[in-house]
């Protein structure tokens, strides 16, 4: 596959960087080095729990903390470069839409809500009632339909009622923003040899991807990790196309789009190692020990260290190793919930 104009390229990663650099609604996240020893073991816990990998005191294990970005996930660099490259095209921002269930809604209505624009986020019936409030009280109107109309709403929308549509997720200026965290990652560990990724609509790892091959760091592997109940990308491998999987289903419901997006498979194609697949036990277990070790993330930020703790990322042995706690989004009565012993 030849890189293209759908095809990020290291200017415009740049250049998100630097504008992201001035904004007060995007931080510099944390890496946290070394930190293997925190899920090292006992015994005991050996004999109780079998889904996590025994022993990682051979990996040089860091966490980037997208869990701590602003509005609670790495989903807030990607909006404001988009809404930078809207507004570039109309001047001001034009009424727009967009369709999420989560954590893109939210930085999207942390974006526009307070513009003075119109903007609407579709949102899937089946959405935690809580999150649509959240998103209606930060000045975004919420329309609720079921999940396969979601598309045509929008497209609705659009035709009938002049919006722009912002995608979530395969979006080349969301995943210059999301490269900015790259770059992060690049400054804090230069020789890192393995980067691991949440992967849900790809954005976020086909800018990681593409932040750190496009830098010169050929040689470090990039993974995509989804659960095995909503593997759209790893089909999308198998087939050498961005599929469309409607069942997919995950406790990690933010990794769960219907299918992946044709630019982001181009540069999961181009960029990223391989996708791996966790269980949602793989997942919601390596949530419970973050947080036993004071780190707060949602199902869907837990992915990339579940595939580390669990064995699934091949040749790590001696390696330097960042892993994406991708997002914090997660209410205390679903923290409740998951920390029970069985789920």
């Amino acid at each position: 596959m030849d890189l293209d104009t759908a095809i990020v390229n290291l200017d415009q990663i740049h250049e998100a960087y630097a504008y992201l650099k001035t904004s007060p609604h995007v931080v510099r996240t944390p890496v946290l080095p070394h930190i293997q020893n925190l899920f090292q073991r006992s015994d005991k816990e050996d004999e109780v729990d079998d889904l996590l990998v025994k022993d990682l005191s051979k990996v040089d294990l860091y966490l980037k903390m997208e869990n701590m970005q602003t509005t609670g996930s790495f989903k807030i660099r990607g909006v404001i470069n988009q809404m930078r490259k809207v507004q570039e095209k109309y001047g001001k921002l034009p009424k727009l839409v967009t369709m999420s269930a989560g954590n893109y809604g939210k930085a999207f209505a942390h974006a526009v809500g307070n513009s003075g624009t119109k903007s609407v986020c579709v949102m899937p019936k089946t959405a935690p009632q809580n999150r649509s409030k959240l998103i209606e009280k930060m000045g975004v109107e919420v329309r609720k339909t079921p999940t396969s109309e979601l598309q045509s709403e929008v497209d609705r929308l659009v035709a009938e009622e002049d919006f722009v549509f912002c995608h979530p997720f395969d979006d080349v200026n969301l995943i210059a923003g999301y490269a900015s965290s790259a770059l992060e990652v690049l400054e804090d560990v230069p020789d890192a040899d393995v980067v691991v990724v949440c992967c849900g609509g790809g954005g976020l790892v086909s800018g990681v991807g593409a932040g750190i091959s496009l830098s010169g760091h050929r040689r470090c592997r990039v993974y995509a990790v989804e659960p095995d109940g909503a593997s759209t990308m790893f089909e999308s491998f198998k087939a050498r196309r961005p599929i469309t999987l409607p069942e997919a289903k995950s406790v990690a419901a933010g990794l769960a789009p219907p299918y992946a997006g044709t630019i982001c498979y181009r540069h999961c194609r181009w960029f990223v190692e391989d996708i791996l697949l966790v269980s949602d036990a793989e997942i919601l277990r390596t949530m419970r020990l973050l947080f036993q070790r004071g780190i707060k993330a949602e199902p869907s930020g837990c992915a990339a260290l579940a595939a580390v703790l669990s064995g699934k990322v091949p040749d790590i042995e001696g390696k330097k190793v960042v892993v994406y706690i991708s997002g914090g989004n997660v209410t205390c009565s679903e923290l409740a919930f998951y920390m029970k012993e069985e789920v």
